[in-house]
């Protein structure tokens, strides 16, 4: 009997009001206006872990969406990802009232030096008990980059150069800085940390320089769990010598299943093994007790999605402001310097603004799943059998509605099928991922020490 695969599951969120699928702030039973309130955190965290969920993903951006119509207005109407606040200040307060619930969190390695961040990584590391993880990204908002001081946002494939290097200088922070017995707590003697056990790290790469100390003593699990979601030839090659989990996007399980092969042959290209990332895709899935209930309850949430929002959105991803087109007028979407999986996918689908705005029904252009838990559990389960990925980033919804209703419906169907855990495994975040312990692979950053 073939033995099903166990799906991973993340939640996919953000720090603000409208994140993925615009418009649905206004339902009535939507709680996303309450994201400056802690307690909204600390319940969804414990929603999460009582659905055994290996991860709260919180993605992030710098800069504002204000290509759509040359303005942000409609962002700020329909509060496209603005205002947003600071994801990692969020994770020491869920991770207080959980205990194996994993946290992803979004940084830009274009806004801070990688001294000081690696010290907030080590950190949040310590308070979680090794449960962080780190999505990294480099940026494509022009908006960013000006506010930050800059002209604008550096070519594409010189942000992952640049990134490169800041990778480097982490590995050797994290990973080189303390030896693992570096602190051995000896009141007696008087000695915290042998000092001949700590060292130095000096770092003189092409974009960054550093000559010091990691500051924070080794963590569980030293570096985070690595994040990406780069899907052009440049990004590939990044997440294939980096990435440990990739996040990727598609319209069905066969294009899910080419980007599948292409990423794993990336990861074998750079002497890793196929195995040795954990590749999700984002989703968007509307559960009811039966099919019926399910089909209204999209119907109810259809009528406060926003498609329009969900185009500013598309725009600011693209770099091209598709409100300049007629309804059937083809699109010019050029290469440009903003995300280009995005231009690619809308290239192959000649999408005019009529098909965008089907696309964007419910406000986020994620595959769509509608009905009870058993045809919910059976689509997730083909998408992961037929595209060979690892799991899923759940968008939200209604919140926390959509998270709940698929935790008491979708969840036990997977779990009849053996498709889905019954309880955590020990260990760290990594650990749990992967299984081989809490340590990053030293593949990664032995070349750099």
């Amino acid at each position: 009997m073939k033995q099903t695969k166990q799906i991973l599951l993340n939640a996919f969120n953000m720090n603000c009001v409208g994140h993925i699928n615009h418009g649905l702030w206004t339902h009535p039973r939507d709680r996303s206006h309450e994201y400056k309130r802690l307690d909204y955190w600390t319940d969804l965290a414990r929603t999460l872990e009582r659905g055994l969920f290996d991860g709260l993903f919180l993605a992030d951006i710098v800069g504002v969406y204000d290509i759509y119509q040359g303005s942000v207005d409609l962002t700020l109407k329909e509060s496209i990802q603005l205002p947003v606040n600071d994801p990692s200040m969020l994770v020491s307060a869920m991770a207080a009232v959980t205990r194996d619930l994993g946290f992803g969190i979004t940084v830009n390695t274009g806004v801070e030096h990688p001294y000081t961040f690696a010290r907030r990584m080590s950190t949040l590391d310590h308070l979680t008990g090794g449960r962080i993880g780190w999505n990294i990204v480099t940026g494509y908002l022009d908006s960013a980059a000006h506010a930050l001081g800059q002209n604008g946002m550096i070519a594409h494939d010189d942000r992952y150069e640049r990134a490169d290097d800041y990778l480097d200088l982490l590995y050797k922070l994290w990973e080189g800085s303390w030896d693992d017995d570096a602190v051995v707590l000896d009141k007696a003697r008087r000695i915290y940390a042998e000092p001949e056990r700590v060292r130095k790290i000096r770092h003189e790469g092409p974009y960054y320089r550093s000559h010091g100390y990691h500051l924070a003593e080794p963590s569980p699990q030293r570096t985070p769990v690595l994040y990406q979601a780069g899907a052009s030839g440049r990004g590939k090659r990044f997440a294939a010598r980096h990435a440990e989990c990739i996040f990727i996007g598609a319209t069905d399980p066969a294009a899910a299943q080419r980007t599948v092969q292409a990423l794993r042959e990336e990861v074998v290209a750079a002497g890793r093994r196929p195995g040795d990332v954990k590749i999700f895709l984002g989703i968007t899935i509307v559960a009811g007790r039966t099919v019926a209930e399910a089909e209204d309850r999209l119907s109810d949430y259809l009528d406060h999605a926003s498609p329009e929002a969900g185009l500013a959105h598309f725009s600011a991803g693209s770099g091209v402001d598709v409100s300049r087109y007629d309804l059937d007028e083809p699109i010019l979407y050029g290469k440009g310097n903003a995300i280009q999986s995005v231009t690619q996918l809308a290239r192959e689908k000649g999408w005019t603004r009529r098909q965008l705005l089907k696309e964007l029904a419910i406000g986020g252009r994620y595959p769509l799943i509608v009905g009870d838990g058993a045809k919910v559990a059976a689509e997730l389960i083909r998408w992961v059998e037929e595209s060979g990925i690892d799991g899923f980033n759940l968008t939200r919804t209604v919140v926390p509605e959509s998270y709940e209703t698929f935790i008491d419906i979708v969840v036990p169907e997977l779990q009849a099928r053996g498709a889905y855990k019954t309880s955590y495994a020990g260990g760290s975040l990594r650990n749990r991922l992967f299984g081989y312990g809490d340590r990053l692979s030293s593949m990664h950053y032995a070349r750099t020490l």
